[in-house]
């Protein structure tokens, strides 16, 4: 038996750097990996340590016609995978979620290989609910998962969201509170995608706060490219030491000095602010599909990470009056650290590596 592992995973950043990470793992434990995804998922797989791509798309739709033209496509890509997994007598095939996963693990399921899931938000996606009833076992990165269909729950496992090493790195470090009268940094993520709240909302506020306060700020912050300059403007009318930018590279670095990050609900944001022990205020993303950034976000808060505050509340004055109580007190911040740490799941990768050889055991042998 080859020890080949087929990760199968959605066209989206939040399916993909997991399926990444533990492709890694896989790949230093002697493991071939080969890479199941669409063309969306192309673009977030550049470095991704896969031997061969196996091109899924599988099209969603709409009423009578999209939903004809979804199952056209995912029967052409279950054929399309049943005929890879046998080629390549894959010992198991692991789904992050996402519709391209879909037809990957169905051919699985056809021939009887191991399978198993990974949810990386607080709510098991559509596509990873509708497959739970009948893969091997599903792997949870936040506690009381939600939406699990009945009979599935005892298959669950908690295990944490993988994240990258330079992030895992963090959670050994000390956080460090600010001093009374020495800076504060504070990082603002996520307005790079468009979010007007953290690009226009959060500068005006931490604009509004009380002047000695905002003396001691040094804010670096994530702002859509067309709200660049007047972001910029906001901040130097108010005085306030700020970097803004489109995008961070560098972000492990940024996080190491960061007192308060700001930001959306994201589950890979969630994970890597437990693991790197940093307070946050946290404005979930409305319409995320069943409201999951929510239910991410109160993960944190309920840990005495983090302080949600809902996007339709988030006013100027609303933000203003939570940043003050946040960053005008640094015995909670550090409690807030704590609370960030105590939620924390450092090692989900290697766990995650771990249910996968253990699938592949149970049905071919140790010597897998």
């Amino acid at each position: 038996m080859s020890k080949v592992c087929v990760v199968a995973a959605g066209g989206t950043g939040g399916h993909m750097f997991p399926a990444e990470a533990l492709a890694r793992e896989l790949a230093e434990r002697g493991w071939r990996v080969v890479l199941a995804t669409d063309h969306r998922g192309e673009s977030y797989a550049q470095a991704f340590p896969a031997e061969e791509r196996i091109a899924l798309d599988a099209a969603t739709g709409r009423g009578p016609v999209g939903m004809a033209k979804a199952g056209v496509a995912i029967t052409r890509g279950v054929v399309k995978a049943w005929a890879a997994l046998k080629r390549l007598d894959a010992a198991v095939v692991v789904g992050f979620g996402g519709y391209p996963s879909a037809p990957a693990l169905l051919a699985a399921l056809s021939q009887g290989r191991p399978t198993l899931l990974h949810e990386q938000n607080s709510v098991l996606g559509r596509t990873n609910r509708w497959l739970s009833p009948y893969v091997g076992a599903v792997a949870a990165s936040f506690p009381n998962l939600r939406m699990v269909p009945s009979g599935v729950g005892a298959r669950v496992t908690l295990i944490g969201n993988p994240v990258r090493p330079d992030i895992r790195a963090l959670f050994d470090r000390p956080y460090a509170a600010p001093t009374a009268r020495g800076p504060i940094h504070v990082l603002v993520t996520g307005g790079s995608q468009g979010a007007r709240i953290l690009s226009e909302a959060v500068p005006q506020a931490l604009a509004a706060l009380p002047e000695p306060l905002r003396k001691r700020l040094r804010v670096q912050q994530q702002s859509r490219a067309e709200t660049l300059e007047a972001t910029r403007a906001v901040y130097a009318a108010a005085e306030i030491e700020a970097e803004a930018a489109p995008f961070f590279g560098d972000m492990a670095r940024r996080l190491s000095g960061t007192h308060l990050v700001i930001g959306r609900a994201g589950a890979s944001t969630c994970s890597e602010l437990a693991v790197a022990a940093l307070p946050s205020l946290l404005i979930p993303l409305k319409i995320a599909m069943d409201d999951h950034q929510r239910f991410n976000a109160l993960s944190l808060a309920e840990a005495g990470g983090a302080e949600m505050v809902l996007e339709d509340e988030a006013t100027v004055e609303r933000l203003t009056a939570a940043l003050l109580s946040l960053l005008g007190n640094p015995v909670r911040l550090a409690a807030m650290s704590g609370g960030a740490k105590s939620a924390a799941l450092p090692d989900a990768t290697a766990k995650l590596a771990d249910m996968v050889e253990a699938a592949a055991r149970q049905v071919f042998g140790p010597g897998v």
